[in-house]
């Protein structure tokens, strides 16, 4: 397919006048109603295959063609194409047209973009519209929009929207916004996974788990995926709780996070690390049910300036090939363990040639006659002398059987 067809697909004919006032080009909001994902997705093959990839196909707010009716000239593609925040069915975007591929040809060759979704409900999870053919909503809906101190509200509580957000998209009820603090910056997706570029906030008017020290303005980074149930109605927003929460990472300056953590038994230490709960300064944290730290090709390096601690409720096990451990000082069982293992091999060794002259002097003491009086047993001088050898060469040796590294109880 040649770089013009492919043009010409993404850009369809679009009805310029629609989007035109005084000369100028206007943003204009329409309502979603299909969207392409992959090569299953309607209208792929006639819009470019692959370079249609999130491209929308839309409807007149106040006019809504039922999914599927697809008009070639309502298409649209994301207007940025590194940052992109894809669209459900129902939702409303804003579009713009633009400048296109054909741009090369011809100066006048434009295309429709959309911008992400209108924050219509003021939802992280979905800003839906229910399709409608006239003002007035089915009475099955209108339970779920309200009016509230002068703003229209959604708020589903019975489990149901009855509004095909897509193919795969089911609601959830239960997904909450964060609630922010001034100067915050957040990132939201629709499942309860947020970043939240925030800081200390030392007098809130709801306090937090991460503004109990410190200084206003102290930087912190919460990634968190998956919230916590907190009890309270889906539409009230929550804070982070590294407790509770499914996943989170916290980059932190000059905060205490109060991290409940399932081992802290420290007895290993002279001087104990501060507790995790209790530590003020610059830290990552990770919090998961699991963690898993893998490499492909090279090694895991940990390294501190002061001690590493590994802290389990039941065990460590190390399983490899090899475990070498170098250092000036071992200690096995106890902090205060001060009796050195044994050199094995030398130990043996040595203790092999004492025990195999024992064997030869008790046997010659076995089989030796009742001497002449007064006349040394040549057979038993011969072999007590050399073991007499034996027993002196190893008792010079005792001090070099024991590790100069290893200690134990």
């Amino acid at each position: 397919m040649s770089l013009k067809q492919k043009s010409n697909l993404l850009s369809g004919s679009p009805n310029l006048s629609a989007l035109s006032s005084g000369g100028g080009i206007n943003i204009q909001s329409v309502r979603v109603k299909s969207i392409i994902l992959d090569q299953n997705s309607l209208g792929f093959s006639g819009r470019g295959e692959w370079a249609s990839l999130g491209g929308i196909f839309w409807s007149d707010i106040n006019a809504p063609t039922p999914t599927g009716d697809i008009n070639n000239d309502n298409f649209a593609l994301p207007l940025f194409p590194n940052q992109k925040n894809f669209p459900l069915l129902e939702e409303i975007v804003y579009i713009i047209a633009l400048p296109n591929t054909g741009i090369g040809e011809s100066t006048s060759a434009v295309q429709y973009y959309y911008f992400q979704p209108i924050n219509l409900w003021n939802s992280i999870h979905h800003n839906g519209y229910p399709p409608f053919t006239d003002s007035t909503l089915p009475e099955s809906q209108q339970k779920d929009y309200q009016q509230v101190e002068g703003g229209s509200v959604r708020k589903v509580t019975d489990g149901s929207t009855e509004i095909k957000l897509g193919n795969t998209f089911k609601e959830r009820l239960d997904v909450k916004s964060l609630l922010p603090y001034e100067g915050d910056i957040i990132y939201e997706g629709r499942w309860g996974n947020s970043i939240r570029f925030g800081s200390t906030v030392l007098r809130p008017n709801t306090p937090n788990l991460w503004s109990t020290v410190g200084e206003d303005g102290d930087p912190i980074i919460i990634i968190r995926n998956g919230q916590h149930d907190d009890g309270r109605d889906p539409w009230v927003p929550q804070l982070e709780d590294i407790n509770k929460d499914q996943t989170s990472i916290y980059l932190i300056s000059n905060q205490k996070i109060p991290i409940e953590v399932s081992s802290k038994n420290y007895t290993s230490y002279k001087v104990k690390p501060q507790s995790p709960s209790e530590y003020q300064g610059k830290q990552a944290i990770i919090n998961s049910d699991r963690l898993l730290f893998n490499t492909k090709t090279d090694s895991i390096l940990l390294s501190s300036q002061k001690t590493i601690s590994l802290n389990a409720r039941e065990s460590v096990n190390i399983d490899a090939p090899q475990t070498i451990i170098q250092s000036s000082d071992i200690r096995l069982g106890d902090l205060n363990a001060t009796e050195p293992i044994i050199l094995g091999n030398s130990f043996l060794n040595e203790f092999q040639l004492l025990l195999n002259g024992l064997i030869s002097l008790t046997t010659v003491l076995n089989t030796v006659g009742t001497p002449i009086p007064g006349q040394p047993n040549v057979a038993v001088t011969s072999a007590s002398t050399l073991l007499t050898q034996q027993a002196n060469q190893m008792l010079g040796k005792l001090e070099s059987f024991k590790s100069k590294t290893s200690k134990t109880k």
